[in-house]
């Protein structure tokens, strides 16, 4: 089945994509004045736990693509998503169009994490004492916003 394209569609994977871009513009332009030792891992206060070569950023920009690109492919085939609901002839394009919308909204919070970490190593910065409660809430708030209109849809 083929969901038509919305508007927020649109925008969330031009914002989405435009964000690693920007990432990978970022670390290529400022390679040099990257630090040779850069924060790699960060506990979950946000504190520095682990040093290693500025090379290891390329991890994380390859894992982010790799999942924005892996989510991206998965959008096109709605017959495969877990829906949770019983899927019928009536809501099939209600369904799948709020599910859409939770992997579109999971896959730009995804891009925007992997960017703001990889920033804050490129930088040799702490994590905000913040991050970890604001990524769980936003990740786990669009779940459950788009579960309670799939409910709904029953």
């Amino acid at each position: 089945m083929n969901i038509n394209k919305t508007r927020y569609d649109i925008f969330v994977n031009i914002v989405g994509a435009g964000i690693l871009i920007a990432m990978v513009l970022y670390l290529w332009l400022n390679w040099q004045e990257i630090p040779e030792s850069i924060p790699a891992h960060y506990n979950a206060a946000g504190v520095i736990d682990r040093w290693g070569n500025k090379k290891e950023i390329f991890i994380e920009v390859i894992i982010a693509w790799i999942l924005y690109i892996g989510i991206t492919v998965l959008e096109r085939f709605p017959q495969i998503w877990n829906t949770g609901v019983t899927v019928t002839e009536q809501n099939k394009v209600r369904v799948y169009r709020i599910l859409k919308n939770l992997i579109e909204t999971q896959k730009l919070l995804i891009a925007a994490i992997f960017s703001y970490s990889a920033l804050n190593s490129a930088l040799s910065r702490s994590m905000s004492v913040w991050f970890l409660p604001i990524v769980l809430v936003l990740m786990f708030g669009s779940i459950a916003f788009f579960t309670v209109q799939l409910i709904k849809v029953k």
